[in-house]
């Protein structure tokens, strides 16, 4: 037993032998020019490779430099460049016959531009691309010239740069890519993996199936994949100009595929901290999206099928299309909600600019809103109705802050404010926001009617107009409605609350001051607002 152990251990150290001494006379860099052409002809791109080197012990090659050319009409640079190519082969082809059999492709630190022109094509959408005349439509339905087939391909460590060919172009950058292909046929279908560090501590993964690769567009290939995004920084990730003023991190957990005509996505995100608008702030509780969407890939042009946005128990549908033109992405959406809970929506005001008088909160109510969401997100317009009804504006009470009316009015003041009902029409744009059309219904005030506008640092610059009733004044034998003009100026936090008597209402008071039938409770009113006597 022991000289058959002895016998075998002889053997495998003469053949160790004999393969290190083949290895010696084997000069590697002899096959460099067929790895060039080979791997040249199935990409469609020049293809250089640096000093080989031969590995017995990882059964393969090893290039010290790697460029793949890109298509000239999108750049003169190389679209990939590496420090290492390891070329896995089988090792007796190669040293006995001198045939080149690959078997694994290994990347190492690879640096790549992805680039897209204005009519949307993809620098690297003529990879192994057929040149015959007939070529198969779009959407894999032929043969691919890309000839390569190779058990395992893997991209290590990698940095891909994605841009556009304008002047404005912004390049997002992305590190840490990992790629691994596994039986991979141009040809067929094949697994694949894929996963990426993103700006702000963001991790991309994607895993599922590709291919056959598309004949004449390979960015058109179809594929089918699950998606995971974590803790995705909205800003740092380059998703949005900073000019959009949005904000936020973001979870996403969904499906996406394509058929090489349209790419199709769904799933959930979840967004933490986020900021809607750019005079707004982080937002204390989470936002949830449910979501379905398509994408046509010849057009640019994609459709929300499906927005579910969930803040808490409220729920509001989200709907619309989208257009991609080079850098410039415009939107046109309609929001709609109806019966939301003002307690749910309370914490997102912030997020989306809106500020409440300091001190005070909502609390109570459903609210409604309808909406459009129109243009480019670094300049997005939103205009629409929205209302509130049966809420309470607490920490705050209106009433005292008009002091003159409450007093000669009889209204009773109290540390909150009772809201009946809010509607108005607003129209938020980058230079500030409008509000139209503004009615407000408060038991212990009347109806505040009017409009005016909120510029982006929150200054206020409101007309309106109080209709009290007169029963709640201390008149006697007087019914109807007494209409008092006051303005709201200050800010969203501070307002300050003046009357104004002047033009067309100033007329109408004092000429109901000139009856004979107004009792002596309106004309303490009309001298309180406006600081004159009883007109004679």
């Amino acid at each position: 037993m022991k000289r058959m152990i002895r016998a075998a251990a002889v053997t495998l150290g003469i053949l160790c032998l004999v393969i290190a001494g083949l290895a010696v006379l084997v000069n590697a860099n002899q096959f460099r020019p067929v790895l060039q052409s080979r791997l040249g002809s199935a990409l469609g791109r020049a293809v250089e490779i640096g000093d080989l080197k031969l590995s017995l012990f990882s059964g393969g090659v090893r290039a010290s430099d790697l460029s793949v050319a890109d298509d000239p009409g999108f750049s003169r640079t190389p679209f990939l460049q590496a420090k290492t190519l390891t070329v896995g082969v089988e090792l007796l082809p190669l040293l006995f016959s001198h045939q080149v059999n690959v078997t694994g492709i290994t990347i190492d630190q690879p640096r790549i531009d992805l680039i897209q022109n204005a009519a949307g094509r993809w620098n690297f959408s003529s990879i192994g691309a057929s040149k015959a005349s007939g070529a198969a439509a779009p959407g894999g339905s032929g043969k691919s010239s890309f000839a390569l087939s190779v058990k395992n391909i893997r991209i290590v460590n990698g940095t891909v740069t994605v841009g556009g060919m304008s002047a404005n172009a912004r390049p997002q950058v992305y590190s840490a890519v990992n790629v691994q292909v596994r039986s991979f046929s141009a040809n067929s279908a094949f697994p694949f993996s894929v996963s990426v560090k993103m700006a702000g501590d963001g991790e991309a993964m994607l895993q599922g199936t590709a291919g056959p690769i598309d004949a004449t567009d390979a960015a058109r290939t179809p594929f089918r994949s699950t998606v995971s995004l974590k803790h995705i920084d909205v800003l740092a990730s380059g998703f949005v100009r900073p000019a959009a003023g949005l904000g936020g991190l973001l979870t996403v957990d969904g499906n996406i595929s394509s058929d090489g005509r349209t790419l199709r996505a769904d799933g959930r995100v979840r967004g933490d901290h986020m900021k809607l608008a750019r005079n707004g702030s982080p937002a204390p509780r989470p936002v949830q999206f449910d979501f379905s969407a398509d994408q046509d890939l010849g057009k640019g042009a994609g459709a929300l099928r499906r927005g579910d946005v969930h803040i808490g128990a409220a729920t509001a549908q989200l709907t619309g299309t989208w257009t991609v033109h080079g850098d410039s992405r415009n939107i046109a959406m309609q929001l709609r909600g109806s019966n939301m809970s003002v307690d749910e929506l309370e914490s997102m005001l912030p997020a989306l600019g809106i500020v409440l008088p300091l001190g005070s909160s909502l609390r109570g109510g459903t609210a409604q809103a309808s909406v459009a969401l129109t243009g480019p997100l670094d300049g997005l317009i939103t205009s629409g109705a929205v209302g509130v009804t049966h809420t309470k504006l607490t920490g705050y009470d209106l009433g005292s802050r008009i002091k003159g009316i409450a007093k000669i009015a009889g209204i009773r003041t109290a540390p909150d404010t009772d809201i009946e009902s809010f509607t108005a029409n607003v129209r938020v744009a980058p230079e500030g926001t409008t509000v139209d059309s503004l009615m407000l219904t408060a038991p212990a005030l009347g109806d505040l009617s009017g409009s005016g506008s909120v510029s982006p640092t929150h200054t206020l610059a409101f007309r309106m107009l109080a209709k009290m009733h007169t029963s709640g004044l201390l008149v006697l034998g007087q019914h109807g409605d007494l209409g008092v003009p006051f303005l709201v100026t200050g800010t969203a936090s501070s307002p300050v609350f003046a009357p104004d008597v002047k033009g067309i209402a100033a007329s109408e008071v004092k000429a109901v001051l000139k009856s004979n039938e107004v009792s002596e409770g309106v004309q303490k009113l009309f001298q309180a607002i406006s600081g004159k006597k009883k007109p004679q």
